[in-house]
């Protein structure tokens, strides 16, 4: 492995009001050699200012904090700066939340009672643009949702919707699906239509949400 390898590539912004929680996860994260801590926020409205100065790829974000929470502080971010993605880290462990921070914006949620490991398989998931909730979400979220929306695709819309949503581009799944990739450019555009959706990251959002995926890693 040469200089270039270790270079970090994922800039990082960490919002937490509790500054041990920041120093912790600070050391933490710092030890990777891909991931770049570039900044630190104690609230939300210090974070915009830290993002619009220092474009970071990831901002990852505590829920309840004072003033600008995370909820809004996500929706602002998605709103105003596309590039930058947003993984939620929390203590709340309820569905309510981990769905409010989905429909704000943000690609992942990991709670913090997770370990190193699935916290880093989100940064480096989110980074890449796929969703992301640790484990205990995951099976939480699945064990809270019925029948959703997506009843209203077909077997194999469903089976496309996943594929986006863990990342693929539409030539890999004509590929891995035996379809001409035209096939799957159609079965994306119906999928978008029929969900009211608009882009990648809302049919990810969508998906994880729903529990058609539980765990992305990076």
């Amino acid at each position: 492995m040469n200089e270039m390898d270790l270079r970090p590539n994922i800039r990082l912004l960490l919002v937490d009001d509790h500054t041990i929680v920041r120093e912790s996860l600070r050391d933490l994260i710092q030890r990777e050699a891909d991931i770049q801590v570039v900044g630190e926020a104690g609230d939300g409205e210090s974070a915009l200012l830290l993002v619009r100065q220092l474009a970071p790829d990831i901002v990852v974000t505590d829920i309840s904090m004072p003033g600008l929470d995370g909820f809004e502080l996500t929706k602002r971010i998605v709103r105003e700066f596309e590039a930058v993605r947003v993984l939620a880290l929390s203590t709340h462990l309820d569905r309510h939340f981990i769905q409010r921070m989905l429909d704000a914006g943000a690609l992942g949620y990991v709670n913090k009672s997770a370990g190193r490991v699935e916290l880093l398989q989100g940064i480096r998931a989110v980074a890449l643009g796929r969703g992301y909730l640790c484990q205990e979400c995951a099976v939480m979220l699945a064990k809270a949702l019925g029948q959703a929306d997506h009843a209203r695709l077909g077997r194999r819309e469903v089976e496309v919707l996943k594929m986006i949503a863990q990342g693929n581009s539409s030539a890999d799944i004509a590929r891995q699906l035996f379809i001409a990739t035209g096939t799957a450019e159609v079965h994306r555009r119906n999928i978008l239509r029929k969900l009211d959706l608009h882009d990648v990251a809302g049919l990810t959002r969508y998906a994880l949400r729903e529990g058609l995926i539980t765990l992305t890693e990076g």
